[in-house]
């Protein structure tokens, strides 16, 4: 049966991954927004074609569209997920334990585990355990920050058990094409910011990322897959801080005039 719950789901031409996204949730939600920043493929249809209410808002960043979903929630407590996301059995079970027994109300937020399917296969260790705050009584709650959310919560957080599965790429190249546009978006977020280029943080920086995904978090248990995207993080972040060398030399060229 549907709780006092509110799912929220952030798209843009999703069509591909909506579908399974909502029916991993419409057994417990009693409401399903999806905040479309303009698809033009069959998201929305889709969606609204599953029961979910469609609302638009116009892209800004992650946080905000999410934080719109929040605000425009009908019931009390909120989950968020993205559209390439599906929730496990033993997630749904849990969630519907907190509402079941009234520990719902003890928490302010909850954290879930996100697992990622790469290339066939789904992560052991690779990202293992990433904790994410997507369960919590929207009054309690701020979701802000730029590229990534920052999830501000008043009051205590406590951990569920089960997956959040996590689709995020197609493939290798989808996954390093987005790379690349992250490291600039980032880049360019830090040249607003007023930090400066340093020429050891292009050296060793990408060094650490690497090592920090390969060896520290055991991505090397994952074969293949760890090591593409321990490389991925020792790329991006190469090309970020070498994106914003480039923009600092481009803002010295227009002063020159």
């Amino acid at each position: 049966m549907p709780y006092s719950l509110t799912v929220v789901i952030p798209t843009l031409n999703e069509e591909k991954n909506i579908s399974r996204a909502i029916k991993s949730v419409k057994d417990i939600a009693s409401e399903i927004l999806v905040i479309d920043s303009g698809s033009t493929d069959k998201t929305v249809e889709i969606a609204q074609n599953l029961g979910a209410k469609v609302i638009f808002n116009k892209w800004i960043n992650y946080p905000s569209q999410v934080q719109f979903g929040i605000d425009k929630a009908s019931y009390p407590y909120v989950f968020v997920i993205d559209a390439d996301e599906e929730v496990s059995k033993e997630l749904r079970k849990s969630i519907e334990k907190l509402f079941k027994t009234g520990e719902i109300k003890k928490y302010a937020c909850f954290q879930v585990n996100r697992k990622t399917f790469y290339i066939g296969k789904f992560l052991n260790f690779t990202w293992q355990p990433e904790y994410r705050t997507r369960i919590f009584h929207k009054d309690k709650v701020k979701y802000e920050g730029y590229l990534h959310e920052i999830v501000r919560c008043k009051g205590k957080i406590k951990k569920i058990e089960g997956y959040l599965y996590h689709y995020t790429y197609k493939d290798i190249e989808d996954h390093f094409q987005r790379a690349l546009k992250y490291s600039k978006i980032s880049a360019v977020e830090m040249h607003k910011r007023g930090k400066k280029f340093k020429l050891y943080k292009l050296l060793f920086n990408p060094i650490w990322a690497f090592s920090k995904q390969y060896f520290f978090h055991f991505g090397f248990l994952d074969g293949i897959r760890g090591l593409s995207v321990a490389m991925s993080y020792l790329i991006s972040t190469f090309l970020k801080y070498l994106y914003l060398w480039e923009l600092e030399e481009q803002e010295k060229k227009n002063e020159k005039g």
